[in-house]
Parts: C-alpha cells; structure tokens; sequence
C-alpha cells in the first residue's frame, strides 16, 4: 500500500489510542489496518489468529495460490493491491458458473463449487454468512485443506457457529469473533498479509 500523510498521521492516531496489546507486531500490523479502514477500535479484541495462520497465510500468497472470495466487493478491495504484489488468481463465488441449488445462496453454492476446485486456495469469506457455513462443512468433512481461511462476515443467525467450528478446525484461519464484521474487514486483512508477505518474500527476487 503506497502510505500519504495523512495515512500516517492517521496510523500515528490508532498507535496512541490502541495503547498496549499483547499482540506481535505482525497481528498488530493486520489489526491496525482493520482499525484504520473501519475507525472501530473493537476490533482489536475481535481479530482472532489461529496458530501459524500468518506464516500460512503468507507463504500461499508468495506460492501465487489462487484466492477465492466471497463478494465483488473482496475482489476489489484486494485486487489492485494484489496485482503490484503477487498477482494471486482471484475468483468470485458469486460469478461461479453453477447449477440452479434452492438449499443454498448463489455464493455458498459458488463457493463450495470453486473449493472443490481449489481445495487447497486461500478462502476469503467477507460478506456471506451462508459461504462461510458452506466451506466450514468442506473443511470438517476432509474435503477441502485450504491454506488460509479469512472469515469476517457479520451476522445474527448461524454465524457464530461458522466461526466457532472454523476455529475447532486445524485450518489456519484469522477471523473475527462474535457479530461484527464486514468485507471490509477481509479486505484489509488480507492487504496487510499481502504487505507482510511482500516484505518476507518479494522483491526483485521473486519476480515482483
């Protein structure tokens, strides 16, 4: 991300508000960025990082493992960062190509299509509750290992669930506890892992 002055005064603003935090500079880095695309300060007790989930996470990204999301919105948010970085492949579960399936939304539908295909891609689920219900049954019948699970999305009904069952799995996996959440959310999470990858992978050497 190409940082202005004002993005620094900024970052300058949530180091002092945010005070002590038990977390290490890389989880910090992720949250600040959350913080800064949201002004919500919560979020820094709401990210969630499960063991080895930036070393994971980072390493896929630097492999060019293609990344699916959930929502336009992801796409966009991630795909020019991306693009001056790593060049990952980005699908959308919600332009999957599927058959008509009444017991599902067209993106858990699209993104249990796209995992079979993909079943060891970096899964970023912003905005659908149901998508991320979907690649979690995926995940707990063996059937898909991604690399990285993001699961941000915000919700009422079931989501909760989703998000508890994604951290019994041994997937790594960073998401956000309780209700809150949003495709922003997933957006800036995963350019500030793009970041942090970048930093411990790319450059002139890997072709970047």
């Amino acid at each position: 991300m190409e940082w202005h002055a004002t993005d620094a005064q900024s970052l300058a603003i949530i180091d002092q508000e945010i005070g002590e935090h038990a977390l290490s500079p890389a989880e910090y880095e992720i949250v600040r960025r959350v913080i800064y695309a949201t002004a919500d300060f919560e979020y820094k007790s709401l990210i969630h990082f499960s063991d080895l989930a930036l070393q994971s996470g980072a390493a896929a990204l630097a492999a060019r493992t293609t990344i699916i999301v959930d929502a336009p919105t992801v796409q966009v948010g991630i795909n020019t960062h991306l693009q001056t970085t790593f060049s990952n492949p980005i699908y959308c579960s919600m332009e999957a190509i599927t058959r008509p399936q009444k017991e599902r939304t067209k993106s858990a539908w699209g993104i249990q299509t796209l995992a079979h295909r993909y079943p060891e891609g970096i899964f970023v689920v912003g905005q659908s509750q149901t998508a991320l219900s979907a690649l979690v049954e995926l995940i707990n019948a063996e059937e898909i290992k991604p690399a990285l699970v993001i699961g941000t999305p915000a919700g009422f009904i079931d989501v909760d669930r989703a998000k508890a069952q994604l951290d019994d799995s041994l997937v790594p996996h960073i998401r956000t506890e309780g209700r809150k959440g949003s495709a922003v959310v997933a957006a800036a999470i995963v350019n500030g892992l793009v970041d942090l990858a970048w930093q411990a992978y790319g450059g002139e050497g890997n072709g970047g």
